[in-house]
């Protein structure tokens, strides 16, 4: 019995230690995320600090989005599955979300 929950308690840290690799295997593409943005959000949004797209009250810069503190990874891609109506419905695929989130993310500095 003894040596089934030091088994178990191994696993459970060999299991813990790897779930931090695999989150940062979902993390994205930034530079990726930022061609993306450049292609499909610049006719509206300022996608880059004095990069391409429109400087204009209708649409945040994308620094702005990502300096909010209520932006998280979550919130990102809760926001860009959701529908709006001033907003285009790219139905962007998982790759591109982690790509567009991790360069959104990368804009907090």
């Amino acid at each position: 019995m003894e040596t089934r929950m030091r088994g178990a308690v191994a696993l459970m840290l060999l299991l813990g230690a790897a779930a931090p690799a695999l989150a940062q295997a979902e993390a994205g593409d930034a530079r990726a995320g930022q061609r993306l943005a450049a292609t499909w959000c610049a006719n509206c949004h300022q996608v880059a600090p004095g990069g391409p797209g429109p400087v204009s009250d209708t649409a945040p810069q994308f620094q702005a989005i990502a300096r909010m503190p209520s932006t998280t990874s979550m919130s990102l891609r809760v926001f860009l599955q959701s529908p709006h109506a001033n907003m285009p419905d790219y139905r962007l695929t998982r790759d591109q979300m982690d790509d567009l989130v991790a360069y959104m993310l990368t804009l907090r500095r």
